[in-house]
């Protein structure tokens, strides 16, 4: 699929984040052709995403002939729950489930990096998100200096040998990374320490990571310049407005899904001849 997205990163693109938005509102598809500019006026538009969304599961759940896999990453606070409980709320439960890779356990540390993921690709009729994927064993032990850059290379282009394969195998691969600014993370952090009903998403790691906040955006660079291909794309999503966030990643799943061009498999019988 050609994508005209404004947020893809092309092909062996050198990305600097520096230099993508994270507001998103002044270079947007949907305010200049929509007008759709405020949480308000986005809803409507986001509920139609979703009624299409829910249409095309069901002819992907009922076709049994690709799968969808989609990966969600981004600094803490950037929104990966949210994206999924705003987006993918009217999803059928029997063909969506979500994934998370974090710290590997001692069985999963013995094996390879992509051991632990492979189980968790969606089967053929299901989509699957990853909240937190396997790019998670490049990024935070190259941030903290457990493998040299040589490592990095190596499993980059391993994850990219392993999505081609997926791809082969009839898999869509979209992968989101959700561009938030230091400033907003600032906020949505300050935010969960005044609400005591937020406390409880607030943990040690939250704050001892904010300190690498340049070195993570160094690793971010290299991971999706080097592993957005035309099989498993990286769209770099401004994050800061929630909303916005929910309309430019919902469209794109959309026009992923559509192109897949999902038909409903024959009938097995001439329900014309039934007579109850």
């Amino acid at each position: 699929m050609k994508w005209k997205s404004p947020y893809l990163v092309e092909p062996h693109e050198k990305l600097r984040l520096a230099h993508r938005e994270t507001s998103g509102l002044s270079n947007s598809p949907f305010v200049s052709k929509s007008g759709v500019h405020t949480p308000e006026t986005a809803a409507p538009v986001l509920v139609k995403h979703r009624d299409r969304l829910a249409k095309l599961q069901e002819v992907l759940y009922a076709s049994q002939t690709h799968s969808v896999l989609i990966v969600l990453q981004g600094m803490d606070t950037a929104g990966k729950d949210g994206t999924i409980s705003h987006i993918f709320s009217g999803i059928n439960p029997q063909g969506c489930d979500v994934a998370s890779f974090k710290v590997p356990t001692p069985l999963e540390a013995r094996h390879d990096f992509l051991w632990r993921v492979h189980e968790k690709t969606p089967p053929r009729g299901q989509i699957v998100i990853f909240n937190r994927s396997h790019y998670e064993d490049v990024l935070s032990p190259r941030v903290h200096k457990l493998i040299d850059g040589k490592t990095v290379k190596t499993r980059l282009d391993q994850i990219n040998a392993f999505e081609e394969s997926l791809h082969d195998n009839g898999t869509l691969i979209l992968k989101f990374f959700l561009h938030i600014s230091h400033d907003e993370q600032t906020r949505r952090l300050q935010a969960r320490i005044d609400d005591p009903e937020k406390h409880w998403k607030l943990s040690d790691a939250d704050f001892k990571e904010r300190q690498f906040w340049p070195q993570y955006q160094d690793a971010y660079e290299e991971a999706i310049s080097r592993t957005s291909r035309k099989h498993a794309p990286w769209f770099v999503i401004p994050a800061n407005h929630k909303w916005y966030r929910n309309l430019a990643i919902s469209e794109i799943l959309v026009e992923g899904m559509k192109s897949l061009k999902l038909e409903y498999p024959k009938p097995t019988m001439d329900a014309s001849k039934i007579k109850l």
